[in-house]
Protein backbone atom coordinates (compact mmCIF):
# COMPACT_ATOMS: atom_id res chain seq x y z
CA UNK A 1 0.00 0.00 0.00
CA UNK A 2 1.16 3.52 -0.82
CA UNK A 3 2.19 5.99 1.64
CA UNK A 4 -0.76 8.60 1.00
CA UNK A 5 -0.54 12.57 1.07
CA UNK A 6 3.14 12.95 2.75
CA UNK A 7 4.09 16.94 3.45
CA UNK A 8 6.45 19.23 1.80
CA UNK A 9 8.87 20.85 4.65
CA UNK A 10 9.41 24.53 3.52
CA UNK A 11 12.26 25.84 5.59
CA UNK A 12 11.78 29.47 6.78
CA UNK A 13 13.04 32.27 9.59
CA UNK A 14 9.82 33.54 9.95
CA UNK A 15 7.78 30.94 9.32
CA UNK A 16 8.02 26.97 8.75
CA UNK A 17 5.25 25.99 6.50
CA UNK A 18 4.59 22.33 4.35
CA UNK A 19 2.83 22.03 1.78
CA UNK A 20 -0.50 19.86 2.78
CA UNK A 21 -0.22 17.16 0.02
CA UNK A 22 1.68 15.12 -2.20
CA UNK A 23 5.47 15.37 -2.69
CA UNK A 24 7.57 12.05 -2.93
CA UNK A 25 5.41 9.90 -0.50
CA UNK A 26 5.90 6.29 -0.80
CA UNK A 27 6.95 3.54 -3.28
CA UNK A 28 5.44 -0.39 -3.31
CA UNK A 29 4.85 -0.13 0.82
CA UNK A 30 4.33 3.05 2.53
CA UNK A 31 5.18 4.22 6.55
CA UNK A 32 1.80 5.01 7.28
CA UNK A 33 -0.74 2.61 7.73
CA UNK A 34 -3.82 3.30 6.71
CA UNK A 35 -6.72 0.70 5.24
CA UNK A 36 -7.74 2.27 2.35
CA UNK A 37 -10.88 -0.31 1.78
CA UNK A 38 -12.18 1.56 5.29
CA UNK A 39 -11.13 5.11 4.17
CA UNK A 40 -14.01 6.69 3.01
CA UNK A 41 -15.02 9.18 5.96
CA UNK A 42 -18.93 10.35 6.63
CA UNK A 43 -19.75 12.99 4.84
CA UNK A 44 -21.11 15.38 7.27
CA UNK A 45 -20.40 16.54 10.45
CA UNK A 46 -21.70 18.51 13.07
CA UNK A 47 -21.20 22.07 13.73
CA UNK A 48 -18.47 23.15 16.57
CA UNK A 49 -20.11 24.23 19.49
CA UNK A 50 -17.59 26.00 21.25
CA UNK A 51 -17.49 28.86 19.07
CA UNK A 52 -19.96 31.65 18.46
CA UNK A 53 -20.70 33.21 15.41
CA UNK A 54 -22.35 36.78 14.38
CA UNK A 55 -26.10 35.98 12.51
CA UNK A 56 -25.49 34.92 9.22
CA UNK A 57 -27.25 35.42 6.07
CA UNK A 58 -29.72 32.24 5.33
CA UNK A 59 -28.69 29.64 2.46
CA UNK A 60 -27.10 26.55 2.07
CA UNK A 61 -25.06 26.43 5.66
CA UNK A 62 -27.79 28.56 7.20
CA UNK A 63 -26.97 29.03 10.95
CA UNK A 64 -28.96 27.65 13.84
CA UNK A 65 -29.96 29.36 17.01
CA UNK A 66 -28.88 27.13 19.93
CA UNK A 67 -28.55 29.82 22.98
CA UNK A 68 -29.56 33.43 23.05
CA UNK A 69 -27.31 35.35 21.46
CA UNK A 70 -25.47 32.51 20.45
CA UNK A 71 -25.91 31.09 16.72
CA UNK A 72 -24.01 28.42 14.76
CA UNK A 73 -23.81 27.58 11.27
CA UNK A 74 -25.40 23.88 10.03
CA UNK A 75 -22.74 22.61 7.28
CA UNK A 76 -24.66 19.53 7.15
CA UNK A 77 -26.45 20.68 3.64
CA UNK A 78 -22.81 21.87 1.99
CA UNK A 79 -21.22 18.53 2.72
CA UNK A 80 -24.82 17.07 1.66
CA UNK A 81 -24.93 19.39 -1.63
CA UNK A 82 -21.84 19.95 -2.74
CA UNK A 83 -19.67 16.99 -1.32
CA UNK A 84 -20.54 15.10 -4.77
CA UNK A 85 -18.38 17.61 -6.65
CA UNK A 86 -15.03 17.31 -4.42
CA UNK A 87 -12.62 14.30 -6.00
CA UNK A 88 -9.48 12.58 -4.45
CA UNK A 89 -6.59 12.68 -6.66
CA UNK A 90 -3.76 9.99 -6.77
CA UNK A 91 -0.97 10.94 -8.67
CA UNK A 92 1.84 8.70 -10.02
CA UNK A 93 5.38 9.07 -10.92
CA UNK A 94 9.06 8.12 -10.65
CA UNK A 95 12.05 9.81 -9.41
CA UNK A 96 15.90 9.05 -10.29
CA UNK A 97 17.98 7.30 -7.68
CA UNK A 98 21.49 6.09 -7.40
CA UNK A 99 21.56 2.38 -7.84
CA UNK A 100 24.82 1.62 -5.57
CA UNK A 101 24.59 -0.43 -2.23
CA UNK A 102 25.22 3.24 -0.53
CA UNK A 103 22.53 4.80 -2.61
CA UNK A 104 20.48 7.44 -0.71
CA UNK A 105 16.60 6.57 -1.07
CA UNK A 106 14.14 9.03 -1.95
CA UNK A 107 12.57 10.90 0.23
CA UNK A 108 9.67 8.83 2.17
CA UNK A 109 11.31 5.28 1.54
CA UNK A 110 14.30 5.65 3.80
CA UNK A 111 12.57 3.22 6.18
CA UNK A 112 10.60 1.03 3.58
CA UNK A 113 12.25 -2.92 4.57
CA UNK A 114 11.18 -3.26 0.94
CA UNK A 115 13.23 -1.07 -0.55
CA UNK A 116 15.75 -1.87 1.42
CA UNK A 117 15.81 -5.66 0.69
CA UNK A 118 16.51 -4.55 -3.09
CA UNK A 119 19.14 -2.20 -2.36
CA UNK A 120 20.76 -4.44 -0.13
CA UNK A 121 20.07 -7.94 -2.66
CA UNK A 122 20.08 -6.02 -5.77
CA UNK A 123 20.11 -7.50 -9.43
CA UNK A 124 23.99 -7.83 -10.06
CA UNK A 125 23.52 -6.59 -13.25
CA UNK A 126 22.64 -3.50 -12.66
CA UNK A 127 25.65 -0.88 -12.95
CA UNK A 128 27.03 0.35 -9.72
CA UNK A 129 26.88 3.64 -9.01
CA UNK A 130 24.25 3.93 -11.66
CA UNK A 131 20.97 5.80 -11.78
CA UNK A 132 17.46 4.01 -11.64
CA UNK A 133 13.76 5.39 -11.62
CA UNK A 134 11.89 4.75 -8.68
CA UNK A 135 8.35 5.07 -8.62
CA UNK A 136 6.37 7.65 -6.47
CA UNK A 137 3.14 8.25 -5.44
CA UNK A 138 1.21 11.24 -4.40
CA UNK A 139 -2.64 12.24 -3.22
CA UNK A 140 -4.23 15.58 -3.13
CA UNK A 141 -7.91 16.84 -3.41
CA UNK A 142 -9.67 18.74 -5.75
CA UNK A 143 -13.05 19.70 -7.67
CA UNK A 144 -15.17 19.99 -10.15
CA UNK A 145 -15.90 23.40 -12.25
CA UNK A 146 -17.56 22.47 -14.89
CA UNK A 147 -19.89 19.38 -15.79
CA UNK A 148 -17.70 17.91 -18.61
CA UNK A 149 -15.41 17.61 -15.97
CA UNK A 150 -12.67 20.25 -15.21
CA UNK A 151 -11.38 20.10 -12.37
CA UNK A 152 -9.26 22.40 -10.29
CA UNK A 153 -6.40 21.48 -7.58
CA UNK A 154 -2.77 23.28 -6.39
CA UNK A 155 0.19 22.40 -8.87
CA UNK A 156 2.43 20.80 -6.04
CA UNK A 157 -0.03 17.76 -6.25
CA UNK A 158 0.31 16.55 -9.92
CA UNK A 159 3.84 17.67 -10.16
CA UNK A 160 6.22 15.34 -11.96
CA UNK A 161 2.71 13.09 -12.29
CA UNK A 162 3.24 10.80 -15.11
CA UNK A 163 -0.26 9.46 -14.48
CA UNK A 164 -3.26 11.43 -12.81
CA UNK A 165 -6.15 9.48 -11.25
CA UNK A 166 -9.23 11.26 -10.37
CA UNK A 167 -11.98 9.27 -7.67
CA UNK A 168 -15.50 10.34 -7.45
CA UNK A 169 -17.62 10.59 -4.51
CA UNK A 170 -19.29 7.56 -6.04
CA UNK A 171 -16.36 6.02 -6.29
CA UNK A 172 -15.80 6.26 -9.94
CA UNK A 173 -12.50 6.49 -11.51
CA UNK A 174 -11.28 8.36 -14.69
CA UNK A 175 -7.82 9.23 -16.03
CA UNK A 176 -6.71 12.62 -15.83
CA UNK A 177 -5.13 14.89 -17.96
CA UNK A 178 -3.29 17.99 -16.80
CA UNK A 179 -4.16 20.86 -18.88
CA UNK A 180 -1.63 22.98 -17.43
CA UNK A 181 -0.49 24.55 -13.82
CA UNK A 182 1.56 27.23 -12.44
CA UNK A 183 3.91 26.95 -10.07
CA UNK A 184 4.17 30.53 -9.13
CA UNK A 185 0.76 31.12 -7.79
CA UNK A 186 0.35 27.14 -7.45
CA UNK A 187 -2.84 25.94 -9.38
CA UNK A 188 -3.46 23.49 -11.63
CA UNK A 189 -6.16 22.71 -14.38
CA UNK A 190 -6.97 18.35 -15.00
CA UNK A 191 -9.77 17.17 -17.35
CA UNK A 192 -11.29 14.29 -17.26
CA UNK A 193 -14.08 12.48 -19.69
CA UNK A 194 -17.18 12.72 -18.71
CA UNK A 195 -20.83 14.45 -18.53
CA UNK A 196 -23.18 15.65 -16.49
CA UNK A 197 -20.74 16.14 -13.70
CA UNK A 198 -21.64 17.64 -10.03
CA UNK A 199 -20.20 21.16 -10.08
CA UNK A 200 -19.66 23.69 -6.96
CA UNK A 201 -20.45 27.58 -7.38
CA UNK A 202 -17.96 29.98 -7.31
CA UNK A 203 -18.08 32.68 -4.75
CA UNK A 204 -15.58 36.05 -4.38
CA UNK A 205 -13.07 35.73 -1.98
CA UNK A 206 -12.97 39.57 -1.93
CA UNK A 207 -16.19 39.42 -0.16
CA UNK A 208 -14.89 37.38 2.54
CA UNK A 209 -14.56 38.75 5.85
CA UNK A 210 -12.24 37.32 8.84
CA UNK A 211 -13.95 35.49 11.86
CA UNK A 212 -16.13 34.63 9.21
CA UNK A 213 -16.72 30.54 9.12
CA UNK A 214 -15.73 28.67 6.33
CA UNK A 215 -15.40 24.79 5.46
CA UNK A 216 -13.05 22.58 4.04
CA UNK A 217 -13.60 19.45 2.17
CA UNK A 218 -10.44 17.15 1.00
CA UNK A 219 -8.75 13.60 1.52
CA UNK A 220 -6.39 14.06 4.32
CA UNK A 221 -4.00 11.40 4.31
CA UNK A 222 -6.10 9.91 1.72
CA UNK A 223 -9.10 9.25 3.88
CA UNK A 224 -11.63 10.73 1.75
CA UNK A 225 -14.36 13.21 1.88
CA UNK A 226 -13.40 14.49 5.48
CA UNK A 227 -14.68 17.47 6.39
CA UNK A 228 -12.87 20.64 8.91
CA UNK A 229 -14.39 23.84 9.83
CA UNK A 230 -12.73 26.61 11.63
CA UNK A 231 -12.54 30.55 10.83
CA UNK A 232 -10.73 33.12 8.57
CA UNK A 233 -8.05 34.41 10.53
CA UNK A 234 -6.67 36.58 8.25
CA UNK A 235 -7.03 37.72 4.60
CA UNK A 236 -4.07 38.87 2.10
CA UNK A 237 -1.04 36.60 3.88
CA UNK A 238 1.91 37.35 2.41
CA UNK A 239 4.56 34.19 2.48
CA UNK A 240 7.14 32.83 0.42
CA UNK A 241 7.63 34.54 -2.21
CA UNK A 242 4.52 36.90 -2.16
CA UNK A 243 3.01 35.70 -5.19
CA UNK A 244 -0.62 34.81 -3.62
CA UNK A 245 -2.05 36.87 -0.68
CA UNK A 246 -3.36 34.07 0.92
CA UNK A 247 -6.86 32.89 3.04
CA UNK A 248 -5.32 31.89 6.36
CA UNK A 249 -7.68 30.02 8.63
CA UNK A 250 -8.02 27.47 11.61
CA UNK A 251 -9.79 25.33 9.58
CA UNK A 252 -7.52 21.47 10.22
CA UNK A 253 -5.65 20.60 6.74
CA UNK A 254 -3.43 18.24 6.43
CA UNK A 255 -1.38 16.03 3.73
CA UNK A 256 -3.84 15.07 1.25
CA UNK A 257 -6.52 18.31 1.87
CA UNK A 258 -3.99 19.92 -0.98
CA UNK A 259 -6.27 21.23 -3.43
CA UNK A 260 -9.53 20.39 -1.83
CA UNK A 261 -12.12 23.53 -1.72
CA UNK A 262 -12.24 25.88 1.04
CA UNK A 263 -16.48 26.97 1.28
CA UNK A 264 -18.33 29.74 2.95
CA UNK A 265 -21.43 29.11 4.70
CA UNK A 266 -23.57 29.98 1.46
CA UNK A 267 -21.51 26.76 -0.24
CA UNK A 268 -19.44 28.72 -2.30
CA UNK A 269 -15.59 28.09 -2.96
CA UNK A 270 -13.98 31.29 -2.06
CA UNK A 271 -10.35 29.31 -1.68
CA UNK A 272 -8.10 26.11 -2.14
CA UNK A 273 -6.71 24.79 0.26
CA UNK A 274 -2.90 24.38 -0.41
CA UNK A 275 -0.21 25.29 2.64
CA UNK A 276 -0.21 24.93 6.64
CA UNK A 277 2.33 26.69 9.38
CA UNK A 278 4.31 23.08 10.81
CA UNK A 279 6.90 22.41 12.95
CA UNK A 280 6.19 18.65 12.50
CA UNK A 281 4.85 18.63 8.97
CA UNK A 282 1.26 18.17 10.48
CA UNK A 283 -1.68 20.58 11.12
CA UNK A 284 -1.08 22.60 13.49
CA UNK A 285 -3.43 25.36 14.03
CA UNK A 286 -2.90 27.51 10.74
CA UNK A 287 -3.80 26.72 7.50
CA UNK A 288 -3.52 29.18 4.26
CA UNK A 289 -5.88 28.77 1.00
CA UNK A 290 -5.65 30.74 -2.57
CA UNK A 291 -8.28 32.84 -2.97
CA UNK A 292 -10.24 31.68 -5.90
CA UNK A 293 -10.43 34.74 -7.53
CA UNK A 294 -6.53 34.28 -8.39
CA UNK A 295 -7.26 30.42 -9.30
CA UNK A 296 -10.01 31.44 -11.52
CA UNK A 297 -8.00 34.18 -13.57
CA UNK A 298 -4.92 31.05 -13.76
CA UNK A 299 -7.56 28.87 -14.76
CA UNK A 300 -8.98 30.99 -17.02
CA UNK A 301 -5.50 31.85 -19.01
CA UNK A 302 -4.46 27.74 -19.31
CA UNK A 303 -7.90 26.79 -20.45
CA UNK A 304 -8.14 29.58 -22.96
CA UNK A 305 -4.05 29.69 -24.06
CA UNK A 306 -2.33 26.39 -22.10
CA UNK A 307 0.40 28.82 -20.50
CA UNK A 308 0.38 31.46 -17.52
CA UNK A 309 1.51 35.03 -18.08
CA UNK A 310 2.26 36.99 -14.54
CA UNK A 311 2.75 40.78 -14.70
CA UNK A 312 5.50 42.50 -13.43
CA UNK A 313 6.41 46.05 -11.97
CA UNK A 314 10.22 45.55 -12.39
CA UNK A 315 11.35 46.64 -8.63
CA UNK A 316 13.42 45.18 -5.81
CA UNK A 317 11.59 46.07 -2.70
CA UNK A 318 12.41 46.11 1.13
CA UNK A 319 10.54 45.84 4.22
CA UNK A 320 9.90 49.43 5.92
CA UNK A 321 10.67 49.47 9.51
CA UNK A 322 10.68 52.45 12.05
CA UNK A 323 14.38 53.06 11.20
CA UNK A 324 13.81 53.82 7.48
CA UNK A 325 10.18 55.17 8.38
CA UNK A 326 12.32 57.99 10.51
CA UNK A 327 14.55 58.14 7.68
CA UNK A 328 11.83 59.47 5.02
CA UNK A 329 9.57 60.92 7.36
CA UNK A 330 7.53 58.49 7.38
CA UNK A 331 4.17 58.78 10.03
CA UNK A 332 4.28 55.35 10.38
CA UNK A 333 6.65 52.25 9.19
CA UNK A 334 4.49 51.07 6.56
CA UNK A 335 4.88 50.49 2.59
CA UNK A 336 7.06 48.57 0.61
CA UNK A 337 10.59 49.94 -0.18
CA UNK A 338 12.31 50.04 -3.37
CA UNK A 339 15.75 49.26 -3.35
CA UNK A 340 16.57 48.56 -7.30
CA UNK A 341 14.84 49.71 -10.62
CA UNK A 342 15.53 47.48 -13.46
CA UNK A 343 16.54 48.84 -16.16
CA UNK A 344 14.22 49.28 -19.07
CA UNK A 345 11.47 47.58 -17.07
CA UNK A 346 8.27 48.66 -16.36
CA UNK A 347 8.99 50.38 -13.06
CA UNK A 348 11.88 52.23 -14.83
CA UNK A 349 9.42 53.03 -17.68
CA UNK A 350 7.18 54.77 -15.42
CA UNK A 351 9.70 56.98 -13.89
CA UNK A 352 10.10 54.58 -10.93
CA UNK A 353 13.18 55.61 -8.13
CA UNK A 354 15.59 53.71 -5.70
CA UNK A 355 14.12 55.62 -2.29
CA UNK A 356 10.64 55.41 -3.46
CA UNK A 357 8.64 54.24 -0.81
CA UNK A 358 5.21 52.67 -2.32
CA UNK A 359 1.94 52.93 -0.22
CA UNK A 360 -0.83 51.70 -2.24
CA UNK A 361 -1.17 50.06 -5.46
CA UNK A 362 -4.87 50.78 -7.24
CA UNK A 363 -5.66 52.35 -4.12
CA UNK A 364 -5.04 49.26 -1.89
CA UNK A 365 -2.71 49.98 0.69
CA UNK A 366 0.60 48.49 1.01
CA UNK A 367 1.00 47.79 4.76
CA UNK A 368 4.08 45.07 4.40
CA UNK A 369 6.16 44.68 1.53
CA UNK A 370 4.94 41.11 0.80
CA UNK A 371 1.20 43.03 -0.05
CA UNK A 372 2.66 44.34 -3.34
CA UNK A 373 3.19 41.25 -5.11
CA UNK A 374 0.17 39.45 -3.59
CA UNK A 375 -1.91 42.63 -4.98
CA UNK A 376 -0.28 42.44 -8.18
CA UNK A 377 -0.95 38.44 -8.47
CA UNK A 378 -4.64 39.42 -10.07
CA UNK A 379 -2.87 41.55 -12.70
CA UNK A 380 -2.14 40.40 -16.19
CA UNK A 381 1.17 41.86 -18.14
CA UNK A 382 -0.15 45.06 -20.36
CA UNK A 383 -2.76 46.07 -17.33
CA UNK A 384 -2.38 49.84 -15.97
CA UNK A 385 -1.96 50.20 -12.65
CA UNK A 386 -1.65 53.82 -9.99
CA UNK A 387 0.97 53.78 -7.79
CA UNK A 388 0.84 56.00 -4.52
CA UNK A 389 4.36 56.67 -3.92
CA UNK A 390 6.15 58.81 -0.61
CA UNK A 391 9.25 60.66 -2.18
CA UNK A 392 10.56 64.05 -0.99
CA UNK A 393 8.33 63.97 2.18
CA UNK A 394 5.09 63.75 -0.15
CA UNK A 395 2.65 61.80 -1.99
CA UNK A 396 2.79 61.70 -5.85
CA UNK A 397 1.27 59.38 -8.11
CA UNK A 398 3.28 57.19 -10.89
CA UNK A 399 0.47 55.56 -13.72
CA UNK A 400 2.56 52.42 -14.56
CA UNK A 401 1.89 50.11 -17.59
CA UNK A 402 2.96 46.42 -16.04
CA UNK A 403 5.75 44.20 -18.20
CA UNK A 404 5.75 40.21 -18.48
CA UNK A 405 7.30 38.31 -15.82
CA UNK A 406 8.83 36.27 -18.61
CA UNK A 407 10.29 38.96 -20.58
CA UNK A 408 13.80 39.35 -20.57
CA UNK A 409 14.87 43.07 -20.00
CA UNK A 410 17.85 43.91 -22.42
CA UNK A 411 20.92 44.91 -20.87
CA UNK A 412 21.76 48.74 -20.59
CA UNK A 413 23.09 51.13 -18.38
CA UNK A 414 22.67 50.74 -14.89
CA UNK A 415 20.94 53.48 -13.07
CA UNK A 416 23.57 56.28 -11.25
CA UNK A 417 24.19 54.41 -7.51
CA UNK A 418 24.10 56.58 -4.42
CA UNK A 419 26.39 56.62 -1.68
CA UNK A 420 26.76 56.69 1.87
CA UNK A 421 29.00 59.18 3.93
CA UNK A 422 29.77 59.40 7.97
CA UNK A 423 31.25 62.40 9.61
CA UNK A 424 31.85 61.56 13.15
CA UNK A 425 27.80 60.51 13.15
CA UNK A 426 28.21 57.55 10.66
CA UNK A 427 31.64 56.46 11.16
CA UNK A 428 32.65 56.34 7.38
CA UNK A 429 35.44 56.84 5.78
CA UNK A 430 34.39 57.89 1.90
CA UNK A 431 36.07 58.26 -1.36
CA UNK A 432 34.70 58.89 -5.31
CA UNK A 433 34.73 55.46 -7.66
CA UNK A 434 37.63 55.99 -10.09
CA UNK A 435 37.07 55.85 -13.82
CA UNK A 436 38.35 52.61 -13.51
CA UNK A 437 36.24 51.44 -11.14
CA UNK A 438 32.90 52.78 -12.83
CA UNK A 439 33.62 51.02 -15.62
CA UNK A 440 34.35 47.66 -14.05
CA UNK A 441 31.48 47.62 -11.43
CA UNK A 442 29.35 49.35 -14.07
CA UNK A 443 28.57 52.19 -11.29
CA UNK A 444 28.08 55.38 -13.00
CA UNK A 445 28.07 57.19 -9.25
CA UNK A 446 28.64 56.64 -6.04
CA UNK A 447 31.40 56.51 -2.85
CA UNK A 448 33.15 53.36 -1.97
CA UNK A 449 33.69 53.07 1.81
CA UNK A 450 37.16 52.80 2.29
CA UNK A 451 36.74 52.25 6.62
CA UNK A 452 33.32 51.38 8.46
CA UNK A 453 32.92 52.15 12.27
CA UNK A 454 30.82 53.54 14.79
CA UNK A 455 26.66 53.56 13.73
CA UNK A 456 27.26 52.45 9.93
CA UNK A 457 29.78 49.21 10.91
CA UNK A 458 27.02 47.89 13.97
CA UNK A 459 24.41 48.49 11.30
CA UNK A 460 26.01 45.95 8.94
CA UNK A 461 28.01 48.47 6.69
CA UNK A 462 31.19 47.01 5.67
CA UNK A 463 34.38 48.33 3.49
CA UNK A 464 34.11 48.17 0.25
CA UNK A 465 30.55 48.90 -0.25
CA UNK A 466 29.71 51.78 -2.65
CA UNK A 467 27.10 54.13 -1.05
CA UNK A 468 24.60 54.98 -3.20
CA UNK A 469 22.05 56.97 -1.73
CA UNK A 470 21.35 58.84 1.75
CA UNK A 471 17.52 58.99 2.45
CA UNK A 472 16.79 58.47 -1.05
CA UNK A 473 19.16 61.39 -2.47
CA UNK A 474 21.86 60.23 -4.61
CA UNK A 475 24.89 60.97 -3.62
CA UNK A 476 28.29 61.75 -5.41
CA UNK A 477 30.33 63.62 -2.75
CA UNK A 478 31.18 63.74 0.40
CA UNK A 479 30.11 66.97 1.08
CA UNK A 480 26.72 65.89 -0.03
CA UNK A 481 26.85 62.93 2.40
CA UNK A 482 27.41 65.41 5.09
CA UNK A 483 24.39 67.91 3.95
CA UNK A 484 22.03 65.05 4.32
CA UNK A 485 23.43 63.27 7.51
CA UNK A 486 22.87 66.93 8.93
CA UNK A 487 19.74 67.50 8.50
CA UNK A 488 18.91 64.14 9.68
CA UNK A 489 18.12 63.39 13.78
CA UNK A 490 17.21 59.83 14.14
CA UNK A 491 18.84 57.77 11.55
CA UNK A 492 19.70 57.56 8.04
CA UNK A 493 18.99 55.12 4.65
CA UNK A 494 22.28 54.04 3.09
CA UNK A 495 21.50 52.52 -0.43
CA UNK A 496 24.11 50.22 -0.87
CA UNK A 497 25.69 48.25 -3.66
CA UNK A 498 27.24 44.93 -2.37
CA UNK A 499 28.83 42.96 -5.27
CA UNK A 500 25.89 43.29 -7.60
CA UNK A 501 23.20 43.64 -4.88
CA UNK A 502 21.89 46.70 -3.66
CA UNK A 503 20.18 46.99 -0.50
CA UNK A 504 19.25 49.75 2.13
CA UNK A 505 20.56 49.70 5.40
CA UNK A 506 19.29 51.84 8.63
CA UNK A 507 21.67 53.38 10.61
CA UNK A 508 20.74 54.92 13.84
CA UNK A 509 22.52 57.92 14.37
CA UNK A 510 20.66 59.77 17.57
Amino acid sequence: MQNVGATTAISAKRLTLALAAAGVIGGAVGAITVNHNNAVASGAVSAPATLAAPALPAAVGAPTQVAAGVVLPDFTQIVSRMGPAVVNIQVTGSTKTSAGPNARLPRGLENDPFFEFFRRFQDPRMPRGGQRDVPVFGAGSGFIISPDGVILTNAHVVRDASEVTVKLQDRREFRAKVLGSDPKTDVAVLKIEAKNLPVVPIGKSTDLKVGEWVLAIGSPFGLESSVTAGVVSAKGRSIDEGNVPFIQTDVAVNPGNSGGPLFNTRGEVIGINSQIYSQTGGYQGLSFAIPIDVAYRIKDQIVTTGKVQHAKLGVSIQEVNQAFADSFNLASPEGALVSNVEPGGAADKAGLKSGDVIRKLNGQPIIASGDLPALMSTSKPGDRVTLDVWRDGKIVQIPAKLGNASDKVAASEPQAVETLDAGSKLGLSLRPLEPIEKRQSGIASGLVIEDAGGAALNAGVQPGDVLLSVNGRPVSSVSQVRDVVGKSTKSVALLIQRGSDKIFIPVRIG
